[in-house]
């Protein structure tokens, strides 16, 4: 039986997977989701390298993997098995137009995963999808069909730039969708509004009333034929459709002070609206009021698609309240947990690439010192980290990768030769030009290793490091290293570095990793990991259920 986590939780692995055997039905609050789909970009640039180098600092940990293979096809057999008809029968006319191409893969993979959001949303949740015109128009169809076209409730529109550059062709591409889905009909809902401008209220709010107070008015006729309150006031009649309140309630409002009366007898009452009593303009489905996160952002982290925390902001207050599950199935560089954390929602977060898992801890620690939060599905003793080299090789180096703090993938964790260079850690030491009041950045070498190790793979790295100008490097093993490799990594001496040395070369063992040893480094350059704002939010710890 799915038993949804107790503690707020971070996942690694595959959304599916973890959906079906981790969270329960009907436990989830919200969902908000932003699944990548563009068949020419890559995705999750993390990481930066001091000095520009762009081949390092194009951190890409989602490449597009949306294409039609085995995986595709037995999602889209899953959705057709479902028992949910409507979605079957959308996915299937959906492949006879489309075909079986990098789109239709995305739709049914998509559409598999939506079933399950679905499923674990309860009756007062919504869920918000997060897509670019790319695809929008062929998800809504699925979700049409997974959840009832009269649960649709708005298609929102925010304007993420000012201006584009492929605007020679075509128009300017500046807008994103929000799909907005309730499970029922009666969904948790807070209105939201925006502060009112001030060209608004100079021009709107031009009255004042006897105790100096601003206002504006409103019109109190019936915008259809209402005989019952047509009726005269003081000596004002109605609009032929009749007043859009009884008598009883007109009175009431006049001994409040509320009505406006003209100043002559051919103009009608009005209902005055104060200025300080409104909580602004009600929000509409168009949102060009919060920025996209730009170069100068402080809270912008390096990652390409990250969103503004004030855009989830706005839908976690919309759509629940404090200790409400907010979940994010594609959850990236962490906004949404973010955004939780901060408004004392409690989250589930997944995310498919150990950069990204590794990203978010370290964000949520930035800016959440007292925060509690549990990580599963990376490998948290010897045997699981074990168990991860022999499943998948590529993914053991980019998580013992994450161990070693600042430690930067090669060439963005894609898979290829790499030389023997499986990551870098860049640090700062004090120049040599006497002053001592500047520095330079310095490099190590990362290599990692998940089987067999033996003498000539350190003699390797000490190539490497001299052939990459690197100043140190770390060897980084899942084995216990041999003798004569802890004796050739003594042999290649020390590097000396604002009056300190250093052995060149050092090698780790995960289990010394997990133990909480670490490399013996200069200081660390802070400008590879931008750090995440600290938050003075409450950090108010719940349950799940």
């Amino acid at each position: 039986m799915r038993q949804t986590p107790t503690n707020n939780t971070l996942f690694y692995g595959d959304n599916l997977t973890i959906l079906r055997e981790h969270v329960a039905d009907e436990s989830v609050d919200l969902i908000y989701l932003d699944p990548p789909f563009n068949s020419n970009a890559n995705y999750n640039v993390l990481f930066r390298a001091p000095g520009g180098e762009q081949s390092q600092s194009q951190i890409e940990a989602f490449e597009d993997t949306w294409h039609w293979n085995v995986t595709a096809e037995r999602a889209y057999a899953e959705v057709l098995q479902s028992g949910n008809s409507d979605a079957a029968n959308m996915l299937s006319a959906m492949r006879s137009f489309l075909g079986t191409n990098d789109m239709m893969a995305y739709l049914s993979m998509m559409a598999v995963r939506l079933l399950e959001l679905h499923r674990v949303l309860k009756p007062t949740g919504s869920l918000y999808l997060h897509c670019d015109p790319t695809a929008s128009h062929y998800l809504k169809l699925l979700l049409d069909a997974v959840f009832g076209p009269k649960f649709y409730k708005n298609e929102i529109i925010w304007k993420r730039t000012s201006s584009h550059g492929d605007a020679s062709t075509g128009y300017g591409d500046v807008t994103d969708t929000i799909l907005f889905y309730s499970k029922t009909e009666k969904p948790t809902w807070n209105r939201q509004f925006i502060e009112l401008s001030q060209k608004h209220t100079d021009s709107k709010y031009t009255s004042i009333d006897q105790s100096g107070r601003r206002y504006t008015t409103r019109d109190l006729r019936s915008p259809s034929p209402r005989p019952n309150l047509t009726y005269e006031y003081k000596g004002f009649q109605p609009h032929p459709n009749g007043w859009s309140i009884s008598r009883e309630l007109m009175a009431e409002y006049d001994a409040k002070g509320l009505l406006h009366f003209p100043k002559s007898a051919e103009g009608r009452i009005r209902m005055k609206i104060f200025l300080d009593e409104r909580r602004g303009k009600p929000l509409q489905n168009l949102w060009d009021d919060i920025s996209p996160i730009n170069s100068q952002a402080q809270e912008r982290l390096g990652y390409p698609t990250q969103k503004p925390v004030a855009l989830l902001e706005r839908i976690l207050a919309a759509s629940s309240n404090e200790g409400d599950v907010v979940l994010d199935p594609f959850c990236g560089c962490g906004t949404t947990v973010h955004a939780a954390q901060k408004m004392n929602r409690r989250w589930i977060g997944i995310d498919v690439t150990h950069l990204a898992v590794g990203l978010i801890q370290r964000r949520l620690r930035d800016a959440f010192p007292l925060a509690q939060f549990q990580v599963l599905g990376t490998p948290r003793d010897l045997d699981a980290a074990k168990a991860l080299a022999q499943a998948d090789k590529h993914q053991f180096q980019l998580w013992a990768l994450s161990m070693i703090d600042n430690a930067v993938p090669y060439k963005g964790g894609r898979k290829g030769a790499d030389g023997g260079v499986d990551g870098y850690v860049y640090f700062q030491v004090p120049s040599d030009d006497g002053a001592g009041s500047k520095t330079v950045t310095g490099k190590a070498i990362v290599s990692v290793k998940g089987g067999g190790v033996s003498d000539p793979q350190v003699k390797d790295l000490i190539t490497t490091i001299d052939h990459e100008g690197a100043q140190m490097g770390l060897f980084v093993t899942l084995l216990p290293p041999t003798k004569p490799m802890v004796a050739r990594a003594a042999a290649a001496g020390f590097y000396e570095a604002g009056g300190r040395t250093y052995p060149k070369v050092q090698i780790l063992t995960i289990e010394q990793l997990f133990d909480g040893k670490r490399p013996e480094m200069p200081w660390l350059d802070p400008s590879v990991f931008k750090k995440a704002k600290r938050e003075a939010a409450p950090n108010t710890q719940g349950t799940l259920l």
